[in-house]
């Protein structure tokens, strides 16, 4: 059985933010993601009433990252502003605690080319370390997510490998890889294989098809295997939806019934 949530940063954006989650709730799902700006840019209690109200559970975001929009992915792999890094692990944990949320995804930054890259490698691994313990004590997983290098060129992670190192690096229980389809068809394919070989690893799955980062029933990769593999696997998350809808969002989701896929919003 499947189970999906949807990414409130891409879908439903004909309404405001608050009103996304009974939009949500209204399709059937019951559970809902989102990330940078949000959960920051708004009031964490609002964000709390629309949920309740709408009676969807939030169950990820990322951690603080300024200015996403212009390319900003976040300070883990930054020497220097290591203070700032673990002061954002702490406000994100807080926020997250509050909303009832178990998941957190750690962008690693880009390339800063003031340090070299055995000085940035150090600096993540310790910020990985520190984010994973405060993390575990509150029952939340963190997540790393690669990125794919077409339109992310200066982002650190960018393969199922790397991701793999830094976890085995790291050594902690609650550290795991959150794997999006449409970044890796991009980064370097061999999706279905991929995902069955280290499903142990993978803590969340996204999805979006290529080319125009748009719903499954649209580009080149076969979600209607991909997910058949998934249902018939270990793998109880969720599988997000974090696409660019073509049209209205309502009118995106035809292709879960026509692939005729088992869908269950909220896992037991």
């Amino acid at each position: 059985m499947l189970s999906f949530a949807v990414n409130l940063t891409f879908l439903f954006t004909e309404t405001p933010f608050l009103e996304r989650f009974a939009r949500a709730r209204a399709c059937g799902f019951r559970a809902v993601e989102f990330h940078n700006p949000f959960p920051y840019s708004e009031n964490i209690a609002a964000i709390l009433d629309a949920a309740r109200e709408s009676d969807v559970r939030i169950i990820h975001f990322n951690l603080p990252v300024d200015d996403w929009t212009n390319g900003n992915r976040g300070i883990a792999a930054h020497p220097g502003l290591e203070d700032e890094f673990r002061r954002s692990v702490y406000t994100a944990v807080e926020i997250a605690r509050a909303l009832g949320c178990r998941q957190l995804n750690c962008p690693v930054g880009n390339r800063e080319p003031d340090y070299s890259l055995a000085q940035q490698h150090r600096t993540l691994l310790a910020n990985l370390h520190y984010a994973a313990e405060v993390t575990a004590l509150a029952d939340i997983m963190l997540l790393l997510e690669p990125l794919n290098p077409i339109t992310h060129p200066q982002y650190l992670l960018t393969t199922t490998q790397r991701a793999i190192e830094l976890q085995d690096a790291v050594n902690a229980p609650n550290l795991k890889i959150q794997y999006d389809y449409y970044q890796m068809q991009r980064s370097e394919g061999e999706l279905a294989e991929t995902v069955r070989t280290n499903l142990s690893r993978i803590g969340f799955i996204q999805l979006a098809n290529n080319p125009g980062r748009h719903q499954p029933d649209t580009g080149e990769i076969n979600f209607q295997y991909l997910l058949g593999q998934l249902s018939n696997s270990a793998y109880d998350g969720f599988i997000s939806l974090e696409y660019v809808p073509t049209g209205h969002t309502e009118n995106s989701f035809a292709w879960i019934k026509n692939m005729g896929l088992p869908f269950d919003p909220l896992p037991t």
